[in-house]
């Protein structure tokens, strides 16, 4: 047989190995999708953009009942709950509530989703284990570290599975990375990794100051985040344009990135972090997130390097928003989109692209906003979700994992705040010899909002 004959055949077994793979994968958590195990009965904390599609891929894959919707705005609720019964044609209207408080006192969940902007994510989380709920819950899992801890700490007083958006974890061509050419040993030793955004994502919108629509209640929807005057919907992308809220693009970006990578590798908390960035270009407007960062999240032989700029171009056009693994042997490169193995020396590179599901999942074709690349990793996250609250086992984005990589992005903020290396004990909760680090792990809540602690579920 000639090389050329070899190489197709070997990219034809290849090809149907990924197939297998794929379709093994939606077979993995013993579900079958037409026949659920049983009717959830289910909320939603935060009717936008994501909260919304977090919903529906879990309508898709199993029987629910919408009992709740939660929204501060209530435009936004109500077209959602439109959406909902349009999207799931038996179900009665659900009961619509503003606060979060009393949607949960008012029913009973088995799953409460929560899409909300970044400064909500721990009050809301703990507030639904405390009502007996499983919570599907947006990464990050909090904006300051002690938060984190409690919403680790409040999953196992009251024994509820959490799942982080972190669907990396679950991306098809990504599984297939991982078994096929990180754990098979293909890249050979690895100490190095380099993750990156190269998105135009910081605003440079300098808008003016504004009445309070009569349909938002920006008080809550600020709740305990300091309270900024009101400028415009913040819904979408303009809160992510403002540390009060979240983590900037450390905490919506790397976060994703680091923790593939941590999945993909096998890790644990960084031994150290480092970071340097700011303000550098994109002065004007109002945001105050760094438009360029650098991080090291330094392990035992191995270096994990993020860098964002949201000015410039990118390092590699086909991979703006990726992380790349070398090794001795070859680099793998990921995204949301696609890898690449590629090897140092002879042998053969491998592509695989994302998998889309329009054919089986028609719907999502006619979906407002939908990321199509992103569905059928989200639907698998729910399918692991779902396998987790039935056989009580731990979900692959654990509370814990979500809060070990949330952590290390918020640290990483710290680090470049301070100026100096950190490490964190998370034993202790502290940051090592280091009394002004371990003040900032706590943030300051508005007044009439309390911050929770993990002693609180001791």
């Amino acid at each position: 047989m000639k090389a050329n004959s070899i190489n197709v055949s070997r990219r034809k077994f290849l090809k149907g190995a990924y197939a297998s793979m794929v379709l093994s994968s939606f077979g993995l958590y013993g579900f079958d999708l037409m026949n659920p195990l049983k009717k959830y009965r289910v909320g939603l904390i935060g009717t936008g953009w994501y909260g919304k599609s977090d919903l529906f891929r879990l309508i898709q894959i199993t029987k629910v009942d919408v009992v709740s919707l939660c929204d501060v705005d209530q435009r936004q609720l109500f077209e959602a709950a439109e959406l909902v019964q349009s999207r799931n044609p038996f179900q009665k209207r659900p009961h619509l509530y503003s606060d979060y408080r009393e949607m949960l006192s008012n029913h009973e969940f088995d799953i409460i989703l929560i899409g909300t902007p970044d400064h909500w994510h721990a009050l809301q989380a703990i507030a639904a284990m405390e009502a007996g709920a499983h919570v599907y819950l947006q990464k990050p899992i909090c904006v300051d570290v002690i938060e984190g801890e409690a919403v680790v700490a409040a999953a196992s007083k009251y024994n509820r599975i959490v799942q982080v958006g972190l669907q990396r974890r679950n991306t098809p061509h990504l599984l297939e990375a991982k078994k096929n050419i990180v754990d098979s040993g293909m890249l050979g030793k690895i100490a190095h990794v380099e993750m990156n955004c190269y998105y135009h994502m910081k605003s440079i919108a300098n808008p003016p100051l504004q009445e309070v629509p009569n349909h938002l209640d920006y008080n809550l929807w600020t709740g305990p985040a300091p309270y900024r005057p009101y400028d415009g919907l913040p819904h979408r992308g303009w809160w992510r344009s403002f540390m009060e809220y979240g983590n900037g693009i450390m905490g919506d970006m790397c976060v994703h990135m680091f923790d593939a990578t941590r999945w993909l590798l096998d890790l644990d908390w960084p031994n150290r972090i480092s970071s340097q960035g700011g303000i550098y270009v994109q002065k004007q407007g109002k945001s105050n997130i760094a438009d360029t960062q650098t991080a090291i999240f330094e392990y035992e032989n191995l270096n994990c390097i993020w860098q964002h700029r949201t000015w410039g171009t990118s390092v590699d056009p086909e991979y703006p928003w990726a992380f790349k693994i070398f090794g001795e042997y070859g680099t793998l490169s990921g995204s949301t989109m696609k890898y690449d193995f590629t090897p140092s020396g002879k042998g053969e590179k491998i592509h695989r692209d994302c998998i889309y599901e329009r054919n089986k999942y028609p719907e999502d074709l006619t979906e407002k906003n939908i990321e199509l690349h992103a569905a059928p990793a989200t639907r698998l996250h729910m399918l692991d979700f779902l396998k987790s609250i039935e056989e009580n086992t731990v979900s692959s984005a654990n509370i814990l994992e979500g809060h070990r990589s949330t952590a290390s992005c918020i640290l990483a903020n710290i680090s470049m705040e301070l100026k100096r290396p950190l490490e964190y004990d998370p034993k202790l909760k502290i940051v090592k010899g280091d009394t002004e680090a371990t003040e900032l792990l706590k943030r300051t809540y508005r007044k009439g909002w309390r911050h929770p602690l993990p002693e609180d579920f001791i």
